[in-house]
């Protein structure tokens, strides 16, 4: 494999990784250890692999199922809700337009499938109804392929991944908030104005914030328009000198907030026509390190 090859294949098994994972540093783990063990084979061994690239989607979608199943048992002690990593586009931070091919949040292909809603819809599934759907039906890997990941008959991950597809068409067809609308409520949480924020937000809304006990936010979700905006006016009036700005996250229109110049919270939104319905806000500090500009 050669190094234009590598740097192709390691964006798709990132793509991959990323999906299955919700984070953007585990991703990063995953392929690299799956890298280690090719180039930990002896050289007869890598020789008789065909496929170099099948060889390590597999080895990379075992270790992302082994990490699934070990994340589940983590969970259950996490300290308020969880959240996935929300996704930077960096390109937005320096205004060039281009990304750093070298950072791995800037080789995730931004789409409907690393959307918030999306990926919080994968949190539901079974650790093998994830990895058999996002193969499947997202990577459109073949179900041949997708057994020798979760070491099953290819009808056996056929029913786990229609299982997951159940799941999705359960949960509501998820809509991105306009950029206008995120623009709107901006605006109004910096003017602190209640009733404008009322007034972009969906009587039944519901924001979930993510902390992981690290920094101090809800640990259930606020639920309705009317306590969601008074939440955030409070945040407004508590922390002074926070500075919000409009950015891509996850492809779609989200805010970030930034104090002394470090990034403190990711907010990403779902909407319906010109209100905000949801809101999932990931304050976290581990999950904010693709968010830090990078030096130079």
């Amino acid at each position: 494999m050669g190094a234009v090859e590598d740097q192709a294949e390691r964006r798709q098994l990132l793509n991959v990784a990323y999906r299955l994972l919700g984070s953007v540093t585990e991703a990063e783990d995953a392929v690299q250890d799956a890298y280690t063990r090719w180039y930990g084979l002896p050289d007869g061994r890598r020789a008789e692999i065909l496929l170099p690239g099948a060889w390590l989607t597999t080895v990379t979608g075992r270790i992302c199922l082994d990490l699934l199943g070990s994340a589940r048992a983590r969970r259950e002690r996490y300290v308020g809700a969880w959240l996935p990593e929300p996704l930077p586009d960096r390109a937005e931070w320096d205004g060039t337009g281009e990304a750093d091919p070298v950072d791995p949040a800037d080789l995730i292909v931004r789409d409907e499938s690393v959307a918030m809603a999306f990926l919080v819809v994968l949190e539901t599934m079974t650790p093998a109804e994830r990895v058999a759907f996002v193969l499947h039906d997202v990577f459109r890997y073949p179900f041949a392929e997708i057994a020798e990941v979760l070491g099953r008959t290819p009808a056996a991950c056929k029913q786990l991944a229609a299982s997951a597809r159940r799941r999705v068409s359960a949960a509501r067809a998820p809509a991105p908030v306009r950029a206008d609308v995120v623009r709107r409520v901006k605006e109004a949480w910096e003017s602190k104005d209640i009733a404008a924020l009322v007034g972009l937000l969906d009587p039944a809304a519901v924001m979930t914030a993510d902390g992981g006990g690290l920094v101090g936010t809800v640990l259930r979700p606020v639920e309705g328009g009317p306590r969601i905006a008074q939440y955030m006016t409070a945040i407004a009036v508590r922390a002074p000198g926070l500075e919000l700005l409009e950015r891509s996250v996850n492809g779609l229109p989200g805010l970030v907030a930034r104090r002394e110049g470090a990034v403190v919270t990711v907010a990403a939104f779902e909407g319906d026509g010109d209100r905000v319905t949801r809101i999932w806000v990931v304050r976290n500090p581990e999950k904010l390190r693709p968010w830090t500009p990078q030096p130079s």
